[in-house]
């Protein structure tokens, strides 16, 4: 019963996209998911990707995912990597699964020099929340997200 990340290939397209609606219906958002498969398969596994994924395996079976993409900072002067999503199927949680996922992410940290693991989490989200503290990961709670989308970013691009 071992826990391994892999990255992931192209013929994993079917199970992110399965593993992100899973994720968005968790979090009560599967309404707001606009992404195809062929979105997310363009996006990781197209020329020149800017969006990778590793995937977690449980004795073979997959069981979870990292999304995730390169971030700069300015005041540390170096890249880092921002977690877009983190996700455990329900019946593979306490297996080790996200923390393997995380490990992978902290070692590219490590390996490449990044500055920084960074990412949010819905603050309704108790158990999350529990588990990443159990990290040793800190809230950034002087720091509120602000997004513009649609209307608004349609708005202020024509001016």
């Amino acid at each position: 019963m071992t826990v391994t990340v892999r990255p992931a290939v192209a013929a994993d397209a079917a199970l992110i996209h399965g593993f992100i609606r899973a994720l968005a219906d968790y979090e009560k958002l599967l309404h707001e998911v606009e992404a195809s498969q062929a979105d997310i398969a363009g996006h990781l596994f197209g020329d020149n990707p800017r969006l990778f994924c590793d995937i977690a395996e449980h004795d073979g079976a997959p069981v979870g995912l990292a999304i995730w993409f390169y971030n700069y900072s300015t005041f540390r002067g170096r890249h880092g990597i921002y977690l877009e999503d983190l996700f455990v199927v329900p019946e593979a949680r306490g297996l080790g699964a996200g923390k393997a996922l995380l490990r992978v992410l902290a070692q590219r940290c490590e390996t490449e020099g990044l500055a920084r693991l960074e990412w949010a989490v819905l603050n309704w989200n108790a158990p999350a929340i529990a588990f990443y503290d159990s990290l040793g990961a800190v809230a950034q709670t002087e720091w509120t997200v602000r997004r513009l989308t649609e209307e608004a970013l349609t708005r202020l691009a024509r001016g």
